[in-house]
């Protein structure tokens, strides 16, 4: 079975590797079918492992064989991937800017009697975690892209053992979306789809990254740096904060130091 998957097109794979990471995000949608509340230090603590994972993932994974592939260059390696990398953030920092959104994490918002319409609320929640899931597809797209490109420093494992680490903390962005809607008064049905509607944009973006690195060869280490910054943006911005805002910053702390560990082993003992 999987010399079948190394047999196929890298825009194929890519594709593939980033439904299995949507399955993930709409697993994590159906436990609003399950349970009528959800444990806020467990979902502390999913975050924490989340954000560890992302990290780790975005230096092994992206950094690393940014910098090996932009070796030998025309400038200094660290140049294209500081370049992609701070492009990555940017990004981000931008989209949020410019597009209206609502972040997963609205106590402050709640204490101070802030409530959104429900409709607008649900359409802004599922905009936000969607956002921050297409640097986490063109992540998957450009590491099997990498690999198809026949760069030393890219394998097959690694790219696997990112989609892996990604497909992980996809489980708590499905139940940080539809576990608010639900509890919004949105019913079990609706918050599932929405739920599960935020992470379709990763297998769309990780044909592009894979069919974009593919065809222009150069633009590997930019594109590896830029998917890393994205992530970390995202890691800074939402996931460490989220899981610890409800007051769980140890337990939120040891599972980000679990998640990173985790990721690094696979990584490394894979790649």
């Amino acid at each position: 079975m999987f010399d079948f998957f190394l047999n196929l097109p890298p825009v194929i794979q890519a594709l593939l590797a980033s439904l299995f990471t949507w399955g993930m995000t709409a697993l994590g949608a159906t436990l609003v079918f399950t349970t009528k509340t959800f444990n806020q230090k467990l979902m502390d603590s999913m975050l924490g492992f989340a954000g560890g994972v992302m990290i780790a993932a975005s230096f092994w994974s992206l950094l690393s064989p940014a910098l090996d592939m932009a070796e030998g260059g025309g400038v200094p390696a660290w140049i294209p991937v500081a370049i992609g990398f701070m492009l990555g953030g940017l990004f981000l920092w931008g989209s949020d800017k410019i597009l209206p959104h609502l972040h997963p994490t609205s106590s402050m918002e709640q204490a101070e009697g802030i409530q959104p319409k429900k409709k607008k609320r649900s359409t802004l929640l599922v905009l936000a975690i969607t956002l921050h899931d297409i640097p986490e597809g063109l992540a998957v797209g450009v590491a099997f892209g990498a690999v198809a490109a026949g760069f030393p420093s890219a394998s097959i494992a690694g790219a696997v053992a990112l989609t892996i680490g990604i497909g992980i903390q996809n489980f708590p962005e499905g139940v940080a979306v539809s576990m608010p809607l639900r509890r919004d008064g949105m019913s079990r049905k609706k918050s599932f789809l929405y739920g599960q509607f935020s992470g379709m944009v990763e297998p769309v973006s990780a044909i592009i990254g894979a069919a974009a690195v593919t065809l222009i060869q150069p633009l590997l280490p930019y594109a590896l740096s830029f998917a890393a910054g994205a992530m970390i943006f995202v890691v800074a911005e939402e996931v460490i904060p989220g899981s610890q805002e409800e007051g769980n910053k140890d337990l939120a702390s040891m599972s980000l130091m679990i998640g990173f560990t985790i990721m690094m082993i696979l990584d490394v003992s894979l790649g």
